[in-house]
């Protein structure tokens, strides 16, 4: 039984939760918690999963990390997955720091579209917010156009104090590149503080700004992507060329859960029906130890799939984003 009268459709993989940056919204101060190599989900066991999802109507599957370029066999898992029959797409989210090397091996692999994350441009706040090199970034998006994806979307992750005077400079940047900007609420993944009003910045409040830059049009009818970002059209008269804008806002969006269509699944092997709750299934104990048969727990991960997120109910971090998977 689907709850809530939703079609889950979507997977998105988390190959490994070992990342080369320390991104302020994804990993606390600190973090230790890697998953050992035993632990991580082999390539053959990824397979077996989303084989079995497949058979459930599973059609859009996603490979995340923590920085899922960093698995070596990260070629081999995507390649395996878009050979299996019903995947209609496959997706990959990076920091985009390997890509320059690793792109056209991805796009020959079976991927269609790259999500690149790009929370600044200039290269000192780049690394205060993530701790890598910006150059390595802007490599891998001018390798990843040169491949041909079918779509390239850059996100920008809003923090306020932090990256607000990079807005109308990532705009630019992406209009005149030609690539698709989307801009997310933070979330109180790494720390609950992430909500305090000294840090969080709301899309309604960057759409009201842009607003009074330009304007913003809604284009209900443009979906590049399985995702919940809502686009618009953005026309700013000192930038030389509009901009296509995603905003996506799970805090302050209204009715933000209503058509979510996605299951995540863990480098360890846990299902979980809701990034906003802390309800796991251990997959791949199940697996390891009783040989079972994933299509049941794939099923009651779905039944198990709450109507909402519980990030405005005093939500506490158990595990942080690069441990649960983007």
């Amino acid at each position: 039984m689907v709850p809530f009268d939703r079609i889950i459709d979507y997977l998105r993989i988390s190959v490994t939760d070992h990342c080369n940056e320390r991104c302020l919204y994804c990993m606390p101060e600190g973090y230790k918690g890697w998953s050992q190599r035993q632990d991580h989900m082999t390539s053959t066991e990824i397979i077996r999963v989303a084989e079995a999802a497949t058979e459930l109507g599973f059609r859009k599957f996603r490979l995340t990390g923590g920085e899922p370029l960093l698995r070596s066999d990260i070629i081999e898992i995507a390649r395996r997955l878009w050979d299996l029959p019903g995947v209609q797409t496959l997706g990959l989210s990076t920091n985009g720091t390997r890509l320059a090397e690793m792109a056209v091996d991805l796009k020959q692999a079976g991927v269609r579209s790259v999500n690149i994350s790009l929370d600044a441009l200039d290269a000192k706040l780049y690394k205060r917010i993530t701790g890598g090199r910006l150059e390595s970034v802007l490599s891998g998006i001018e390798t990843a156009q040169s491949a041909g994806f079918e779509v390239i979307k850059i996100n920008c992750v809003l923090m306020r104090g932090v990256n607000e005077h990079e807005f109308l400079p990532l705009i630019r940047f992406t209009a005149e590149h030609d690539m698709l900007l989307r801009f997310i609420e933070l979330m109180p993944l790494s720390s609950a503080n992430m909500l305090d009003q000294t840090n969080f910045l709301s899309v309604t409040e960057l759409m009201s700004r842009l607003e009074t830059e330009g304007k913003l049009i809604p284009r209900s009818d443009f979906r590049p992507g399985h995702g919940p970002a809502r686009y618009y059209d953005c026309t700013i008269p000192r930038l030389r060329k509009p901009a296509r804008l995603g905003f996506i806002g799970a805090i302050t969006t209204p009715h933000f859960c209503e058509t979510c269509n996605k299951l995540r699944m863990t480098a360890d092997g846990k299902l979980r029906p809701c990034l906003g709750h802390h309800g796991e299934i251990d997959l791949l104990h199940h697996l390891r130890s009783q040989n079972a048969d994933p299509l049941e727990l794939l099923r009651e991960a779905i039944a198990n799939k709450p109507e909402n997120h519980g990030f405005n109910d005093h939500y506490q971090p158990v595990r942080p984003m690069t441990a649960i998977g983007g």
